[in-house]
């Protein structure tokens, strides 16, 4: 399969690592005529007509930084991300401005999401309860009384799309309880991988718990990172080897077959009766390689 370019993915930026190790040298770039300073107000970004703002070192001071992290270099210019209290500018939700940013951008905004996210929901040492601080850039926090570095955690999730047979043209699709229930909006199914499993174990679980379905042959197709907060989509794609359903009502409204027929429409926005998740999700990707035949399953 080639790579797919999945929205937050794609992020261009050389993440340093080397420079990392010598907080020195990332203040000295952070006060470089080249730095350019990303700003973040309560988790959205700065954006003005669909296009992202970014600051120099002196609009930045401006704006008055609670936390500056280093995201990485392009072309010899360092990309910082800020979070302020300062409303002065226009923000956006980082959902709402994907759409109109190209992907490297989004692959920027999910990762300074994401870190920003993070180092607010970690501000006290796990291990002894001390006030820990940021160290290498952002990429860590460090609790300066036991000595403990904490790095930010990413939650893997399998999101896959279940086939009833080797090239079958029927696909599994589901809707959770609460979102988007009981309506015409189904999507693939997807959980979060448990500690000690693997991902084709996963797979084979989640379908089973959310609809009754034994999968058999599991097949990768492609990742996207969802900076919402912090995870990593892992997109499937499986053969089922039971195809009777039994669904989960607590945690599901409806799973139901769907024949190909019927998805092609629904991608084409010419379905009544079926819509699916549009461009940005992965689940779109893994529905449409299958109802295209880009995928052999």
């Amino acid at each position: 399969m080639p790579e797919q370019p999945h929205t937050y993915a794609g992020n261009p930026l050389d993440r340093g690592e080397a420079i990392r190790r010598d907080e020195a040298d990332i203040e000295t770039l952070a006060e470089s005529s080249q730095a350019r300073f990303l700003p973040f107000h309560k988790l959205k970004v700065a954006a003005t007509d669909g296009q992202l703002v970014w600051c120099d070192k002196e609009e930045i001071k401006a704006l008055k930084p609670e936390q500056t992290i280093f995201l990485g270099i392009d072309d010899d210019t360092p990309h910082f991300a800020v979070a302020t209290s300062s409303d002065s500018l226009e923000y956006s939700d980082c959902r709402a401005i994907a759409a109109s940013l190209a992907n490297a951008e989004t692959g920027i905004v999910a990762q300074a999401r994401a870190q920003l996210d993070w180092h607010q929901r970690n501000p006290f040492c796990a291990q002894c309860g001390n006030p820990t601080r940021a160290a290498r850039g952002g990429q860590i926090r460090r609790c300066d009384i036991c000595d403990r570095h904490t790095f930010p955690r990413t939650d893997p999730v399998a999101i896959m799309l279940i086939v009833d047979e080797p090239g079958g043209d029927r696909c599994l699709l589901g809707q959770s309880q609460g979102f988007m229930a009981n309506t015409n909006f189904y999507s693939a199914l997807a959980g979060f991988l448990d500690q000690g499993e693997s991902l084709e174990e996963a797979v084979r679980r989640e379908v089973r718990e959310e609809s009754g379905v034994i999968v058999g042959d599991v097949h990768y197709h492609s990742s996207q990172p969802w900076p919402f907060p912090s995870q990593l989509m892992i997109g499937c794609h499986g053969i089922a080897s039971d195809t009777r359903i039994e669904i989960d009502e607590f945690e599901m409204a409806d799973v139901s077959w769907f024949s190909r027929d019927e998805v092609i429409a629904a991608l084409a926005e010419d379905n009544s009766e079926l819509r699916v998740p549009g461009p940005m999700a992965i689940a779109h990707h893994l529905i449409r390689s299958w109802a295209a035949g880009e995928v052999t399953i």
